[in-house]
């Protein structure tokens, strides 16, 4: 957990800010433990590794169109490579890919603490470069690479031509409701963990259990997939008749009203 000079100064701490700061919060705390110099007189500040998100998908993106998709488009014959809803489960697949390996980094930063006598000293930096956080950065660029903008292309391509708003509201919900089911998951995972012992996330980060709590979303993002799978197997595709009747309408509209117009 985050602790900042206005909560060290309560008897409790403010729930609204461990709600917006829980979300974003493991990956720069395990930063902001372990050496980020970079050159004599420069400290990476454990925040901008987040940036590493934004440039994974800028850069993701040009090679999944000009790379990934010609080579699908082969293999499958399929004109966008893969559908939308292999992409998404792409993406949720790498999305379990990403906690295992978020675990097993932070497995190795508590041994290195532990090795180094820094287990009870959360302050101290940890002779561990910050660059190994660098593989949970990238993958959850290529996630939503996937995910996301399968999601998008799903939402804008099979709803109704009269709802594609309703559609992009949808995704839009999509993203909200997660962000608060992470906030459930981190309360129950803290309430089991107290009753068998000491809370998984504790103000030490050196004597929490995160990399458990990063294999536990890998095994719930494992059921998410699966349950995705089932349901996504019975989902039909809009009809490429249908699509082409509507367009050639609307073609036809657009020339009738331009032929009033003349």
């Amino acid at each position: 957990m985050m602790i900042d000079n206005d909560d060290a100064t309560r008897k409790s701490r403010n729930p609204w800010k461990l709600l917006i700061t829980q979300l974003h919060t493991f990956f720069t705390k395990q930063g902001s433990t372990m050496s980020r110099s970079l050159g004599p007189n420069f400290q990476v500040p454990p925040a901008a590794l987040q940036s590493l998100v934004g440039l994974t998908i800028l850069i993701a993106v040009p090679v999944y169109d000009c790379v990934f998709v010609p080579i699908a488009r082969k293999l499958t014959k399929n004109p966008t490579g893969i559908t939308m809803l292999q992409r998404i489960g792409i993406g949720l697949f790498v999305s379990i890919l990403n906690m295992v390996v978020a675990g097993i980094v932070e497995t190795a930063r508590v041994n290195t603490a532990r090795k180094h006598g820094l287990i009870d000293t959360p302050k101290a930096v940890i002779p561990m470069s910050i660059w190994w956080l660098l593989p949970q950065y990238v993958l959850t660029g290529i996630g939503d690479v996937f995910t996301i903008i399968g999601l998008q292309e799903l939402f804008y391509d099979q709803m109704p031509e009269e709802m594609r708003s309703i559609g992009a509201a949808a995704y839009i919900s999509i993203v909200g409701i997660g962000s608060f089911v992470n906030t459930g998951i981190i309360s129950v995972v803290q309430m089991i963990s107290s009753k068998h012992g000491k809370e998984w996330l504790r103000d030490n980060l050196n004597r929490s259990n995160l990399n458990y709590f990063y294999w536990v979303l890998a095994g719930l993002s494992a059921i998410n997939l699966c349950v995705y799978m089932w349901i996504s197997s019975a989902f039909e595709y809009k009809k490429v008749e249908e699509y082409n009747e509507i367009s050639e309408g609307k073609e036809l509209e657009m020339e009738g009203y331009s032929d009033v117009r003349v």
